[in-house]
């Protein structure tokens, strides 16, 4: 084993930027992990070239992109430590990543974690008691550096082993960026992320429509889970039957990613002769194909597509509507629903 290598959890935020190169500058060989879901940051997913790339130009840092929405989804059904303020099990998440992290060490070679903590930046995953428990149920005790803070907290074995020396770290708190700023100026980073939530589980709106499916829309698991959750980010959403799902896109933007993420079990509804937004059927293949809810099920989508169409001398009216199966395509004339015969639908 290398012992001068290291682990690094990596959001590509200011403080996750500064804790690696804190522990770079020292000699360290650090491997900045990059975790993925479809809550944040699954779009690296498609250039993960280009962004290691940039993040080792600007930083002068080695990234690495790992997926880990598998055991995410899972995560939520019942995170151990509950919910913050929406959707999200932060103190759980920040478990998850660093028990992957744990898992990965020998892979890399690396000694020791490290994260870009802060005691006291945030109220429920940043306090001391909280960072305890995070290190404990992560199995990192003794192992888990946080170099922006570590002068705060009890040594650990990198530093009570010499490979890091701890008076060369940190002891910043609280909710304040003057110290991260001044740091990051000498060591000569200036092109970093404002502070944002990245998270989409932290969105009140979003995080409301990823609850709603959690209790009863969740279709699978594997990468099928997976696709469902990015549709969530997507568009209008209406519940239909207790198990059938329905987007329409706002946008001719929407329309296109919604065309892209259609699975082969989905349907699509359109106008051909009106402008006017993509409907997509999730699974309707699977749950609808053949049975006796088909036809009802079909004019409440088409409906809702003729509803959120471009008004024609300033009314909506009947429009053609085309249904895009997996085995053929059909066309069918529909009425525009009036919005009291859908509020209820609406996630």
């Amino acid at each position: 084993m290398n012992e001068r290598a290291a682990l690094g959890l990596f959001s590509g935020g200011l403080d996750s930027i500064l804790a690696c190169r804190v522990v770079a500058d020292q000699g360290v060989r650090v491997t900045a992990l990059k975790f993925v879901t479809p809550f944040f940051d699954h779009d690296l997913l498609a250039k993960k070239s280009e962004y290691i790339d940039a993040m080792r130009r600007q930083y002068g840092l080695a990234v690495e992109v790992i997926d880990i929405s598998a055991g995410y989804l899972r995560l939520l059904d019942n995170p151990a430590h509950g919910f913050g303020k929406h959707f999200n099990p932060c103190i759980d998440c920040k478990i998850l990543m660093l028990t992957r992290a744990r898992e990965l060490m020998p892979a890399y070679g690396a000694s020791f974690l490290l994260t870009g903590e802060v005691l006291g930046q945030r109220p429920m995953s940043q306090r001391r008691d909280t960072l305890r428990v995070i290190e404990r149920d992560s199995g990192c005790t003794g192992l888990l550096l946080r170099p922006l803070c570590a002068r705060l907290m009890p040594p650990t074995q990198a530093e009570l082993t010499g490979l890091v020396d701890r008076d060369a770290l940190y002891a910043f708190s609280g909710r304040g960026r003057k110290a991260q700023k001044q740091l990051a100026a000498r060591l000569g980073i200036a092109d970093y992320p404002t502070p944002a939530g990245g998270c989409l589980l932290t969105d009140p709106n979003l995080a409301a429509r990823i609850k709603h499916f959690y209790q009863g829309l969740f279709a699978g698991d594997g990468q099928r889970a997976v696709d469902d959750v990015r549709l969530l980010t997507l568009g209008r959403h209406f519940k239909l039957d207790d198990d059938i799902w329905f987007i329409v896109g706002r946008d001719e933007r929407e329309n296109d990613r919604l065309l892209a993420m259609r699975g082969p079990d989905d349907w699509l509804l359109h106008m051909p002769t009106r402008p006017g937004p993509l409907g997509l059927l999730r699974h309707a293949q699977d749950k609808l194909a053949g049975s006796g809810r088909e036809a009802a099920i079909i004019r409440q989508a088409a409906g809702l597509v003729v509803r959120f169409g471009k008004k024609e001398a300033g009314a909506i009216t009947e429009a053609e509507v085309r249904i895009d199966r997996e085995t053929g395509s059909e066309l069918g004339c529909f009425e525009p629903l009036p919005d009291s015969a859908f509020a209820a639908w609406r996630m």
